[in-house]
């Protein structure tokens, strides 16, 4: 550059200039037949009878077709599959003579070695002055790659739902292992629980069980690991195992919630905590009724639906959270289950899901209002009308829930559920 910020670069030469310009202003110069002829997609011109009165060179090429093969011999129609000639002559011509134009049909047509050709097809009536139809022009663009390319997002789709349908089958039977395949009958006791699950994709930390002690007890628990997939679900089995061979070791809630603290909490104490809420209790029979005394590790009180037709919570004041702390302090309760009562246990899913997108969470309150209406109950009836109401959540439900319900039938009748 100079001082004065100009060029030090020779002057173009105005005749080599004028040589360029002339150059490139000849490559815009063509006629029209030209750009007819080779245009980038075929053309095509019909009578109103179909015959075929002009096609271009493109068109000609892509179907290995001569001019006067073509034209005043062969109707566009001839060129169609017996496929596309049924849609040609049931929706395409109709909605063209209704319309005036018709754009982007998917049809095949015939190539004269016999072969198929996907193709998109656009066509324009041509009316006179006065409205009347004079003829048809039509675009066809070669649809090839396309189609390959819409075969090979096909194909990707169907591997992709393969893929997860597989995976779902393989959460469905983990998550079948973290779980009861039934619960055992129980003398003077019905029992019935349920498992929804939020999304078959995701594998979930809900769980419950039922189980002997010996001597006549029975034991119980529901809980609720926190987060989802494999790591929540290794935390979940070593929870229900825990909880069964401490409770087997020592039938006080406080002692089975404290081993389980214990476990947790030296097994999960890193980068990764890991920890659980649940409720233990222990079934004792009592002439024709069961004395029930649980602990609670920061989990939503269960309910106690009474054969009178109320039912009310039943809190486990001073639980934390099991796992959480090195050393957790964890109370009991206790309540008698007469005949005709049933204590209804549930995971936090079912609190905290919604009636509809934008809707307040169900909330202990509606869930109270619930189980009065409900009781009483037996157990399978319980958790029957808790199902309805899940589902009745639809997409409002994103979390998985665990029900557990136990009952003694009414002394008078049998339980009818």
């Amino acid at each position: 550059m100079s001082r004065t910020g100009r060029s030090s670069d020779p002057p173009e030469d105005s005749a080599e200039k004028g040589r360029r310009d002339a150059a490139f202003t000849s490559l815009l110069e063509d006629s029209a037949e030209d750009l007819y002829e080779n245009a980038p997609c075929g053309y095509l011109s019909t009578l109103l009878d179909g015959k075929i009165a002009k096609v271009n060179t493109t068109l000609l090429s892509l179907l290995g077709y001569t001019r006067e093969e073509l034209i005043g011999r062969r109707n566009f129609t001839d060129l169609l599959t017996v496929g596309g000639r049924l849609y040609h002559e049931t929706h395409f011509a109709p909605l063209l003579r209704m319309q005036g134009e018709i754009n982007g049909i998917a049809l095949e047509l015939k190539a004269a070695d016999g072969t198929r050709l996907p193709v998109l097809v656009s066509s324009t009536l041509k009316t006179s002055s006065d409205g009347r139809p004079l003829l048809v022009r039509t675009t066809i663009s070669d649809a090839r790659d396309r189609r390959a390319y819409e075969t090979e997002l096909l194909r990707a789709r169907q591997e992709s739902d393969r893929e997860r349908e597989r995976l779902q089958r393989v959460v469905a039977t983990l998550q079948r292992s973290l779980l009861p395949p039934s619960l055992p009958r129980v003398p003077g006791l019905r029992a019935s629980a349920h498992y929804h699950t939020a999304s078959p994709d995701h594998l979930g930390g809900d769980f419950y069980d039922l189980f002997p002690l010996g001597g006549g007890r029975w034991g119980f628990f529901l809980g609720d690991v926190c987060g989802k997939g494999p790591a929540a679900a290794a935390v979940t089995s070593l929870t229900r195992y825990t909880l069964r061979a401490a409770a087997i070791h020592d039938h006080d809630p406080v002692a089975v919630l404290n081993t389980l603290n214990t476990a947790l909490h030296e097994n999960y104490a890193g980068d990764d905590p890991r920890y659980c809420t649940v409720i233990f209790g222990v079934l004792a029979p009592r002439g024709d009724s069961f004395t029930v005394t649980l602990g609670s590790g920061g989990h939503p009180p269960l309910l106690h639906l009474r054969a009178d037709g109320t039912a009310d919570y039943l809190p486990t004041p001073g639980g934390v959270l099991v796992g959480a702390l090195p050393e957790a302090h964890f109370t009991t309760a206790s309540t008698v289950l007469s005949p005709g009562d049933t204590l209804l246990l549930y995971t936090d899913g079912l609190t905290e899901a919604r009636a509809g997108a934008g809707a307040a969470r169900f909330g202990d309150e509606a869930l109270h209002a619930f189980a009065n209406e409900l009781a009483p109950a037996g157990a399978e009836a319980a958790t029957t009308a808790v199902a309805a109401l899940l589902e009745s959540f639809g997409g409002g439900l994103d979390d998985d829930t665990a029900v557990l319900a136990l009952g003694v039938p009414a002394a008078t009748t049998e339980e009818t559920e």
